[in-house]
């Protein structure tokens, strides 16, 4: 194997991914792993509030009942262990925790995922708008030409006012949250 090859194999492995649904996240986008490396907790490429985060069982399943006994206990022990750290960063005086499982529900992203949303007071006009917010984020019309490219049928959203941020803020939020935990060596 030449010097460039091994390189790219290190470079590779370094930046191992997640997957969400159909979706690869970059390791430096992770910013939590249970001890039991069950559930990983991701910033989100649209956040509705500062500090909204997924956490997501590692193995893709849609729906919580198909989550094993250890899954499920340890998808939400890391959701109050993620919950508990961005509350005194973000100085919130309550959270919404939601999930949406299944389509249904409105689900976007066929993959149990708990969305984790610290809240402010006068975030919004009306403090359920959040769910209307939470229902209304769908993937943006890039990631469904790419699945459509893929034969991957998903929704085409109207884009007009949705703007994805970039690798580099999220990673730069994925630094941070990492830092507040504690779990820079972790990962």
């Amino acid at each position: 194997m030449s010097a460039s090859n091994t390189e790219e194999q290190t470079k590779t492995e370094t930046e191992a991914e997640l997957i969400f649904g159909k979706f690869k996240i970059s390791k430096s986008q992770i910013f939590y792993e249970s001890p039991s490396d069950l559930t990983a907790a991701i910033v989100n490429l649209r956040p509705i509030v500062p500090g909204h985060v997924l956490v997501i069982p590692k193995r893709i399943v849609p729906k919580l009942s198909e989550l094993t006994n250890e899954e499920y206990d340890d998808l939400w022990r890391s959701v109050r262990i993620i919950q508990n750290a961005l509350e005194s960063h973000y100085h919130a005086g309550g959270f919404n925790v939601a999930v949406q499982d299944g389509k249904m529900a409105g689900q976007s992203v066929p993959h149990v995922h708990v969305h984790i949303l610290p809240r402010q007071e006068g975030d919004f006009e009306r403090n359920d708008d959040v769910y209307d917010k939470l229902e209304d984020w769908a993937p943006t019309r890039a990631m469904c030409e790419e699945k459509q490219r893929n034969k991957v049928e998903l929704e085409v959203p109207d884009d007009d006012d949705r703007k994805d941020r970039t690798t580099q803020m999220m990673e730069e939020e994925s630094s941070l949250y990492k830092a507040l935990m504690g779990t820079e060596a972790n990962i």
